[in-house]
């Protein structure tokens, strides 16, 4: 026991200085403030890198669509909501999809698959105008293709009984209620991409293994379970684009500014927030 009692002392022992964590480890860590993407960058119009990443945002927003439509038909169209997947499912397809495509394409494209998320990046300059608009683009194309085959699948029929997934300001709530949920889950979700993507607490934060995509994912999910009553949860106007096309319902269009002018203003806001705010944070080094 004696021999075991020593053996035990001399390895707590063996290491005197503790080691820092949080702030404090922040001694050897570099860091070194990106420059800002210029307004529009012509030989990104040469670069085989450029299309490449619009074509990944296209496919992402495609199967992104092509997935969470196709789970909402599958609730709608049940005769009792506990036979299906209910809220939690459709919040759980929409946050699972986005936590996998941001996975597999944050190193081609960035993983944006929402033109809110290219806007408030664009805001604080993390891409050019031209990338972004061409993002926007890409995003929006894919959209409309992938609840094009949501329709296929399910028939022109079944597709408008079940109203297509398209979004609109459900009964009970007026659009300044739809506008004021699309804002806040937007900002949710914008602010979370700048906080799990932000370079600086990647210098100073990283003793702390995280995956950017998870909180993303999970934001979605969260904010899709608040507003889902409200206006069946946009935050992305290309979603709410490909599925009104498609539906192509006057009652959907009504609502429709709705699902651009929300997403819009919650992403500027988050973009103010984190540069003025959160980027005024002085990086701490010693």
């Amino acid at each position: 026991m004696e021999g075991k009692e020593e053996d035990v002392q001399l390895g707590a022992n063996r290491f005197t200085e503790r080691q820092p964590i949080g702030t404090a480890a922040q001694g050897d860590k570099d860091y070194t403030e990106p420059p800002p993407a210029p307004l529009f960058e012509p030989g990104e119009l040469t670069s085989w890198s450029f299309y490449r990443a619009g074509i990944a945002e296209f496919v992402a927003t495609f199967l992104f669509l092509y997935i969470t439509v196709l789970t909402v038909m599958g609730v709608v169209k049940a005769p009792t909501k506990c036979s299906t997947v209910g809220i939690q499912g459709i919040a759980w397809a929409f946050g699972g999809m986005i936590f996998a495509l941001v996975y597999c394409t944050a190193g081609i494209s960035g993983g944006h698959i929402n033109p809110a998320v290219t806007f408030g990046l664009l805001l604080a300059r993390k891409l050019s105008l031209t990338r972004a608009l061409f993002y926007m683009v890409m995003q929006c194309l894919g959209a409309i293709c992938g609840a094009g085959v949501v329709k296929g699948f399910e028939g022109k029929n079944q597709f408008t009984l079940m109203k297509g997934g398209a979004n609109t300001v459900n009964p009970g709530y007026t659009k300044g209620d739809g506008l004021g949920a699309e804002i806040m889950g937007t900002f949710v979700l914008v602010y979370t991409v700048f906080s799990a993507t932000d370079a600086k607490r990647s210098a100073r934060d990283s003793h702390v293994p995280i995956l950017a995509p998870l909180p993303i994912g999970f934001a979605v999910f969260l904010v899709h379970l608040a507003t889902i009553p409200i206006t069946g949860t946009g935050i992305n106007p290309a979603r709410s684009l490909g599925a009104a096309i498609i539906y192509n319902q006057e009652h959907a269009w009504n609502d429709h500014w709705v699902f651009w002018v929300g997403p819009f203003i919650g992403a500027a806001l988050a973009a103010l927030y984190h540069q003025v705010v959160i980027r005024a944070i002085p990086f701490k080094s010693k």
